[in-house]
């Protein structure tokens, strides 16, 4: 071990990143950005529903909560489905 903290590591090479080219991405690693980036949305959405759930005081408003959910998913889930249907 060292004394050095995180962040106190020296560096030997600066970079200005305001002129830094942003590294090129492969095929594969940009199909690992894509799923990596829905698996966060997804989290994130999940997250929210289960805050929301938690904060409820009984049972029944959580099971209440939870088919008010399932209801607005439903219902975004249609609308997505029509409008795709429409533009083909």
């Amino acid at each position: 071990m060292t004394d050095r903290k995180p962040g106190e590591w020296p560096v030997t090479t600066t970079v200005d990143l305001s002129t830094a080219e942003p590294t090129p991405v492969d095929e594969q690693g940009e199909q690992h950005l894509k799923l990596t980036a829905a698996r966060a949305r997804f989290d994130l959405v999940l997250g929210s529903v289960r805050a929301d759930l938690e904060e409820q005081p009984s049972e029944r408003s959580v099971r209440t909560a939870a088919r008010r959910w399932c209801n607005a998913i439903t219902a975004l889930a249609d609308e997505t489905a029509q409008r795709l249907k429409k533009t083909g």
